[in-house]
This record gives C-alpha cells, structure tokens and sequence, in this order.
C-alpha cells in the first residue's frame, strides 16, 4: 500500500477542510436537501396516480409520459416539479406541463368602446394570468328614451307636463345625441283587491267617487315605440288619461322589467344608449306584496304584453330587486328615477341595488323635467362599471379600475366623471383553483355596465395530458402501480381523446363529476381515492362511510349507514341524520287522519309543507287553497281502493287516511278465515238463545190470555163440597190402591186441569184464545 507524503496528507486535510468551508457558505444542490429546509415538494408527495391528477395538484407541476422513465424503480416518481423529472432523466420532450397563455384574435370585429372585444385564454388546474380591458365613452350616442309613467291620480299635473317636454328635451338633446327618439307608457298597479276597487260601480273608473272620468286601472300599458317624431309623442301624452287605485305603492317595478325585456315592442335599438325615465310620486311594491291579493306565482321575468298590454298583471308576483337589477343589465338600460315628493329618499336608497340607475327628484308639476333628464344621462354616460356575466365554476375574477384621475376601485366601483376624450382601464385577473368538471371550452363575458359593446373571454381549461404520441416512444399516461396492475398506455394519436372519451363511462349522470369527484377515472372505470376518514367505495366512488351527517358526534346517529354522503337509516328510523323514531309520525296526524294535512311531509314529528300556499304546525291552514270539495275530489276513490293501482293507494294512505279505515279493516277481518269461523259461531248462538226466549214468552202470554178470558165462576166451588178430581187423578189413585179405577164421564171444563187451558183444545174459543197470543206475541217480537 502506497503512503501518501505528510505533505500531501496536510494539504489534503487542507483542502477537505475548505472543502467543507465552502459547503456550508454555498451548498451543492444534495447537501442543499439535508442542510437547508425546503418548503414541501406537494408534486412528489402527492403520490398522483394520473397525468391528469398531476396537473391538479398545482401549476409547478409536471408528468413525465416516458415509458422507460428510471428504468425498473417505482413510477411513483413520475410527478414532480419540472427540475426534478429532468434531473431524474426524462426527457424535456416527454413531460406533461401545460403552461397559461393569453391571445387575443386578430380577426374579431373591432369595438368601438371595448377592447379587445375578444379573448382567448388558455388555464391549467391553480394557473392565473390577466390582461387590460379598456373603456372609452364616445362624443356622443343615439339614445332612446322612454317615458315610463305612474298614472295614478295624484300624477295629473305631472302629466300634463309631458306635453311640452318631447320638443323642448329633442332640441336639448340634439347637443350631446347623433339621433335621439322618444317612447311612452303608462302604469298603475295590478288589478286586484286589494290594490285597486273591485265594487261594480267602481271596477272600469277608480275616481267615480269624485265625478272624474278615469280609464280603468291597468299593470302596464305600452303606449307609443320608440320614435324620432316628437309630434306623435305629443298626441300620446295628450290622449293619456289618469287612473287610480286603493293602496299608496304603485306596481312601477312590474312596468319596468315588461319595458327592458319586451325590446321588440318598445323599439330598442342597439347602438343606442338605452333610457328608462320612471315618473312618480310614490313607492314601489316588491316581490311577495301581491301574496296580498292571492298571487303566489313568481315572476318569470319574460315578456308577456299582448295587444301592449301586459296580460300577466293579476297572475304573476313583483320582480325582486335582483331579478330586475339582472334583466336591466342585461338588457343595457339605464334608469331614471324623476320622483315628486317625499319618497324620493326611498328611491334614493335603491341606487346600490341597481346599477346603471340615478334618482333625481322632480318640483312641482315637473318644471325641471327637462333639464333632470340632461343632467341624468350626463351623469350615466360619465360612469364606466364593468361586471361578469356567465361565471364559470372553478374560475375566480378580480378586476381593479384604473381612473384617468389614477385612482384604483373594484370593477363594480369603476370611475365617475369620465369625459368622452378619457380612456379607462381595467385590470382583469383570472385565476383557476381546480377541475371539478371536464375540460373543453367556456366563456365569459365582460360587460361594461349601460354599453352595448362587450368583451367574450373564450377560457380552455387544460385539465387532461396531452399524451402526444412519438415515433419512437410509447407515452405513459397513468401510473402502472396505482392501477394494481391495470395498464394504461397511449396508443392512439394521444391519450386525452381517450380520456374525454372514457370520463362519460365514468359519470353517474352526465351533469355529475367524474368519479364523483371522489377518484380518477381510468379507461372508463373509476379507481377511488383512500381517505383517512374512512371507505370511498362504489361504480361511481360515490358512496362512503364518513361524509353523512352526524348526530351528537355520532355518525347517522348510530341508527343508519352511510350512502352517497346520505343516512340510510334502518327500521323504524328517519330524518337527514337518522335521529326521529317513526313513531314520531303521530304528531303530524290531523283530526281527519292526513299526515301534514296532506300538504307535507312529517320529519321527526314536525310538518315541513310543500305546498307554498300552507302554513301551520300541521300545514292545515291554506286560504288560496281550494275549497272542500276540490281538496277532498281525489279521495273519492279511496274507499272503493281494491282495484286500484298500488301508488294511487300509496296516495290514498298519505292524503286520504281518514277514508281508508273501514273498507281496510273490514277486508283484513273477512280474509283471515279464523275470524270467519269465530263470527259464524256467534251468530248460530245468538239465533238460538234468541229463539228459545221467543218460545217463552209465548207461553208466558198464552198463559196470561187463558186466564184473563176464563170466568171466574168456572173455579168458585163451595167451601163445603170437596172439588172434584180429574179423571186422571182419580184413576192414579185407584192403581195406588191396587183397584181398577172406576171412571166416569165428566164435562169438558172439568177434564181441563187449570194449568194447561187451551193448551190440547182446538174449540172455536181457545182457537180465538190462541190466536189472539200470537198476535201479542209478533208485536212484541
């Protein structure tokens, strides 16, 4: 063995020492591992099974499809960061890491106010990207205008106003419009008690009561389209008539979603900028007031005027706030409020709830109509909010205004005050936090809120490998060892197609997640994930045993199992966590036997109803409801339920209870030949101890009639002269004796002893006797 000089062995030192010097001041990337911490590679521990999970643990993320990818170790390594997989040797072409990317067409039509008018972005599972919209009002609009106004009667001097607004507003307008056009209509409130008069004398003229000559109420009336002749707008307004009603809010929200929806009908055009002017003196009635005049159907929010009229006035509820805040903005109209009087800070309060709208308060007999009208639309064309319509799942928006003051607000803040020569910016974020649905194709629209211009973002989500096949390499979309020895390799032109193809077999139902968002799906068959809570399991990974309600810490209160994150509970058990015993039903049972008065369903011995018109502890009352015979019409069948079809009888059983029982009993008793046999015997009993009473009573009043009919000399004897002996009698004695009796000849009422008159005498007197017994007799049977 060769000895290393002293010399040699003293620099060596030296330099191992340096070495480890220099270690520890800049570390190689293994001593980098072990001496510095680093933050958790969630890719390599994520034991991703799939190209596609790998994607979805997070954008840093990579696959590598190599098939001889670290030879014979563990696929396990396949997912990692993309630093990672090429130090471990795969190949930079055989990794799976789609990257977010932003284009915008260039053969879009170009916009006017809005650009870019069309986007494309491409996003992969916790990828962000963003790009600049910009805003830029013009000089000036075509604008429509419509005169929406409330005609109750306290409005007359404000419309009577209206007849010189149309040329003193178009020459205004004429300033700041390219093509301006004005349109009118007219609304009350809806034609039922108790909003209006239901009396005959009163029901076509609310004001009869003051000699007035009113036009009937109405909800809505389109009066006169959009038009740029001021002169037919003045023969409308001259030709308006007013109207009235019973209680002080009006229906103006009803009016004011026919006028955005029905454009048709109204005229809207879209180039212009679209102005809803409402003119009134008093509030307006939200949804759920009309349940006043028994009108429990909600609006639908879609066009119902015939003939200009709108038909669904007394049928169909108020809009809500937000309904008509949507069909507003969808529709680019902007609204003026011009209120009279003190509700003017009701209308006032609105304003956040509906954006695109001011208020302005008008004076007396509406001087300032005209110049509130100027200063409105001034003040609608000098803001810019912009909103997303179309929201995507899993897609997240943040948008920042940036002013031409440099001041920054959220999108739906925007910027005020911005001139038509000013360009406003916005800063739109998209983020994507996951795939919880399959990839493909999904827009957005951007839209810049009383514009008719807007911005459609075209979003492809990359949630599935591409998997490209390679001349000379095979391509690994899955990993081997989590398939427990299922394969899946590329063999087509790439592994996606495959995948999109295959998730359909992996659905429940086709508007449900793969797998139930609970596995992967491989080759059209879902492998579930472990969980440390407990058991995914099922066609579909949608079962388990750790995700269904607890009761009191106790999962389906230890009554039932879990199912598809539902209790199943057992025997004798209900509600959402198995905790209500069913005997519990009994508390939901009216006087008549209904569970719920048939309009619910009895959960834990409460009703909860069904019917929206019903309420109560047993859902018994229900004044809109029909009346008893209407409610009570499907039970009729009921009683004569042998022949019908078992859910007709389910239904019975629910709704009809208090009618089943006799007819139910009744079969149950005569089907079980015991009871049969026990009732036959009591009734042979019952005939013959009833029988043998009859034969009783007959005698007992044969008996009385022989004795009241016989004369009571027949038995008076001397007191002194021994009565006589039958025949009978006297020969019984003579044998006692031991003589022959010597008999002799007696009359008939001697032979009769007295016990039994009549009893073997057919004479025409007993005859009558006994006749006249049973007569007695059959009475009183």
């Amino acid at each position: 063995m060769q000895k290393t000089p002293k010399k040699n062995l003293e620099h060596s030192r030296e330099g191992n020492t340096f070495e480890r010097r220099c270690s520890r001041n800049v570390p190689t990337y293994e001593n980098l591992k072990q001496v510095v911490p680093f933050a958790e590679n969630k890719c390599a521990t994520s034991n991703a099974g799939t190209c596609t999970k790998c994607l979805a643990v997070g954008p840093e993320c990579g696959w590598c499809t190599q098939e001889d990818f670290m030879g014979e170790a563990t696929q396990s390594g396949r997912c990692d960061t993309v630093f990672n997989l090429i130090k471990k040797g795969c190949q930079s072409d055989f990794i799976e890491n789609p990257t977010n990317s932003i284009t915008v067409p260039s053969d879009h039509e170009a916009n006017a106010q809005v650009t870019p008018g069309k986007v494309s972005i491409h996003l992969r599972p916790g990828g962000k990207t963003s790009f600049m919209l910009k805003v830029r009002p013009l000089e000036k609009y075509p604008v429509d205008l419509y005169y929406l106004v409330d005609v109750s009667a306290s409005m007359h001097n404000n419309i009577e106003k209206l007849n010189s607004v149309g040329f003193d507003l178009s020459k205004k307008m004429a300033n700041i419009s390219l093509d301006f056009r004005l349109g009118f209509g007219s609304y009350v409130d809806k034609t039922v008690s108790p909003y209006i008069s239901t009396h005959p004398g009163r029901i076509h003229n609310q004001c009869s009561d003051y000699n007035l000559d009113c036009m009937p109420p109405h909800g809505y009336i389109h009066v006169l389209s959009l038009t740029d002749n001021i002169a037919d707008f003045k023969n409308a307004v001259n030709k308006q008539k007013i109207s009235g009603n019973i209680d002080t809010p009006e229906g103006g929200f009803d009016a004011m979603l026919q006028a955005a929806v029905c454009q048709s009908h109204i005229g809207w055009r879209k180039e212009a900028k679209r102005l809803l002017l409402v003119m009134t003196d008093q509030t307006s009635h939200l949804a759920l007031d009309s349940k006043l005049g028994g009108i429990v159907i909600p609006n639908d929010g879609n066009c119902h005027l015939k003939d200009n009229i709108y038909i669904k006035a007394a049928s169909m509820e108020h809009p809500s706030l937000g309904q008509l805040s949507e069909k507003l903005i969808e529709n680019n109209i902007n609204v003026i409020f011009a209120v009279q009087g003190h509700q003017f800070d009701w209308y006032k309060d609105l304003l956040p709830l509906l954006p695109g709208t001011v208020a302005k308060q008008i004076e007396s007999q509406a001087a300032n109509l005209n110049d509130l009208v100027i200063e409105a639309y001034q003040k609608l064309i000098s803001e810019v909010k912009i909103q997303v319509d179309n929201q995507i799942k899993d897609l997240y928006f943040n948008i920042t205004a940036i002013c031409p003051d440099g001041s920054r607000n959220t999108g739906m803040e925007g910027c005020k005050n911005v001139r038509y020569d000013e360009e406003v910016l916005f800063n739109v974020s998209i983020a994507m936090k996951g795939c919880t649905t399959t990839g493909g194709q999904k827009y957005a629209v951007l839209k810049p809120i009383g514009f008719n211009e807007t911005t459609i973002i075209n979003i492809y989500r990359n949630c599935a490998c591409l998997c490209e096949d390679s001349a000379r390499h095979k391509k690994v979309c899955a990993d081997e060892t989590f398939l427990d020895g299922e394969k899946s390799h590329c063999k087509a032109t790439n592994c996606s197609s495959n995948e999109d193809a295959s998730f359909e077999k992996c659905k429940m139902h086709q508007n449900q997640l793969v797998c139930s968002g609970q596995g992967d799906c491989i080759r059209g068959k879902c492998f579930c994930h472990k969980s440390k809570l407990g058991k995914v399991y099922g066609k579909y990974c949608e079962m388990d045993d750790f995700s269904c309600p607890y009761h009191h810490g106790i999962l389906c209160a230890g009554n039932g199992e879990c199912e598809a994150g539902k209790c199943k509970c057992f025997d004798g058990w209900e509600g959402e966590n198995c905790q209500c015993s069913s005997l519990s039903v009994k508390h939901c049972i009216n006087s008549k036997g209904q569970i719920c008065s048939g309009r619910g369903h009895c959960v834990c011995g409460k009703c909860e109803c069904t019917d929206p018109r019903s309420f109560g502890h047993l859902c018994e009352y229900c004044p809109n409801c029909n009346n008893a015979c209407d409610e009570n019409w499907s039970c009729v069948h009921c009683p004569r339920s042998n022949n019908v079809s078992q859910i007709i009888l389910d239904q019975c059983k629910t709704s009809c209870a208090y009618m089943m029982p006799y007819s139910d009993k009744t079969s149950e008793c005569f089907s079980d030949p015991n009871y049969f046999r026990i009732f036959v015997i009591i009734l042979i009993v019952t005939f013959l101890i009833g029988l043998l009473n009859v034969l009783i009573i007959r005698q007992i009043i044969l008996q009385w009639n022989s004795n009241k009919i016989k004369s009571p000399a027949d038995y008076r004897v001397s007191s002194t002269k021994k009565m006589p002996m039958t025949r009978k009698s006297l020969a019984v004695q003579a044998l006692q004796r031991g003589r022959k009796p010597k008999l002799q000849s007696l009359k008939p009422e001697d032979e009769r002893g007295p016990d039994f008159n009549c009893f073997f005498d057919n004479s025409d007197i007993c005859n009558k006797e006994k006749k006249l017994g049973n007569a007695v007799l059959l009475l009183w049977v």
